[in-house]
């Protein structure tokens, strides 16, 4: 399968890099092929332009600004999120990444009749996505109602008419955890990367 790995971390040696080099190790050794899109090493550009939002209804969508990353996300047969959870949400990157990408003529077609906007991305056979918090699980679970979780599990499911798997995969309590416990999250970050 060809998948397209989005990763979303300003910092190269965060955990969040380790945890996307597992997963592209994992996901190579079992013969998938890999499309990893580093979301800041590309420098992409998260804000949603006046052009782009004037053009939002427009017949003809223009996808020029994010024409190259669409057709990614298109060719892909399933798709990997890595990033922090801050502030019980996805990074700024990462909500551009889906605000711009996901647009009219990619992620969705508008109903012209009105109503409910029709999924355009029947490509995607999975979308997993492997996040740290620096919470506790109790706090982002409970808490919280892990807001992330329901948006993604929620969200992708408007751009797919075929309700694609969905999986996520948290280490909660980051910024305390030791050496072992990251340890043992690469392992089992690796462990499911390697089951697709």
């Amino acid at each position: 399968m060809r998948i397209l790995l989005v990763y979303s971390h300003p910092l190269p040696e965060s955990f969040n890099a380790a945890i996307a080099a597992e997963i592209r190790d994992g996901l190579t050794e079992t013969g998938h092929e890999v499309d990893f899109l580093d979301l800041y090493a590309e420098d992409f550009d998260p804000r949603l332009s006046v052009a782009e939002r004037r053009g939002y209804y427009d017949e003809d969508y223009d996808l020029s600004g994010i024409a190259d990353i669409a057709a990614r996300l298109q060719a892909a047969d399933g798709m990997i999120l890595v990033f922090p959870q801050w502030n019980f949400n996805m990074p700024a990157m990462m909500k551009g990444f889906f605000d711009r990408v996901f647009a009219p003529g990619v992620g969705f077609e508008h109903n012209r009749a009105g109503g409910l906007i029709r999924p355009a991305l029947k490509n995607l056979k999975f979308v997993y996505a492997f996040t740290t918090t620096g919470s506790p699980w109790w706090v982002v679970n409970l808490y919280m109602g892990h807001p992330v979780k329901r948006l993604l599990r929620r969200g992708t499911r408007s751009y797919c008419p075929h309700f694609p798997k969905f999986r996520m995969v948290n280490m909660h309590g980051v910024d305390k955890s030791d050496l072992n416990q990251r340890q043992a999250h690469l392992a089992r970050v690796r462990r499911v990367a390697q089951s697709l």
